[in-house]
């Protein structure tokens, strides 16, 4: 009976805890209209043996507003700016622009820099507590370049995100020094292509 018992009480925390990640991201998405942050980026291939790891910083406004900047090892920067989507690669110095509604929609940057109707383009599993975060798996409802998303919570913040590739290499990326709703400088969201460098329009 007390093994019983116990398993009963150990399912309804279980529960509550899935529950909790999901919420967690609806109030993440509620609280932050914009966010600026850290990260750090590995990825791995399909037998788990890391291929990269890069680090850098981001800042997001929403709707669809964000910027990512690649500093280590080699630099590259990805700017929404509500219409266009902008990738600079600066040892190639190329740029590529694509209309931004095509490139965000199921991506991952709609998850962070979206509109709050993240569950009309993905369907979210909550997984419970692990490594002290609180986890949830996120499939894509339309065509997308990832399997899944997975996403980490500590708190009402978001600490980590794991995509999965259709070819099974993990991307993996942990933020710190995250601020909710900072002053963002005007011009964050704007990209003008270096002078001389080759533009590319998709």
């Amino acid at each position: 009976m007390q093994s019983m018992i116990l398993g009963v009480v150990l399912s309804v925390c279980a529960a509550a805890s899935y529950a909790g990640s999901i919420e967690k991201l609806q109030a993440f998405i509620a609280d932050t209209r914009s966010a600026k942050a850290s990260f750090s980026q590995s990825q791995l291939d399909k037998n788990g043996k890391k291929i990269s790891a890069t680090s850098g910083k981001l800042s997001f406004s929403r709707p669809g507003k964000f910027r990512w900047e690649y500093e280590k090892p080699y630099e590259q920067v990805i700017v929404g700016d509500g219409v266009k989507l902008w990738v600079y690669d600066k040892d190639l110095n190329q740029v590529t622009v694509k209309k931004l509604d095509g490139a965000i929609g199921s991506s991952p940057a709609a998850l962070l820099a979206g509109n709050n109707e993240i569950e009309n383009h993905y369907q979210l599993s909550a997984k419970g507590v692990k490594n002290g975060l609180d986890w949830l798996e996120a499939f894509p409802r339309e065509e997308s370049m990832f399997q899944k998303v997975r996403m980490g919570f500590s708190g009402n913040t978001l600490e980590a995100m794991e995509l999965f590739d259709h070819l099974g290499q993990i991307t993996s990326i942990r933020f710190s020094k995250v601020e909710k709703n900072p002053a963002l400088a005007n011009g964050v969201f704007s990209f003008t292509p270096p002078d001389g460098a080759d533009v590319i329009t998709e």
